[in-house]
């Protein structure tokens, strides 16, 4: 998933991409981990269905430095 909203105290810009690792309410809501290119977690948040959208097949991914 990308995300659409920018999080400041995760550090985390619109279009950071992570993956779900839980699902609320039937999709209502979902927890998501952001990692770093070696893996580390940048962070593990629980957003709403309106802060994520699905990723497309002919997007990039960007790299960034995160604080």
């Amino acid at each position: 998933m990308a995300l659409t909203t920018k999080e400041p105290g995760a550090g985390l810009e619109p279009g950071d991409v992570g993956t779900i690792v839980h699902a609320y309410s039937g999709g209502e809501a979902f927890e998501v981990e952001f990692v770093t290119l070696t893996g580390d977690t940048v962070a593990v948040l629980a957003v709403d269905r309106d802060e994520v959208r699905p990723v497309q097949s002919r997007e990039l991914t960007h790299a960034r430095s995160v604080e």
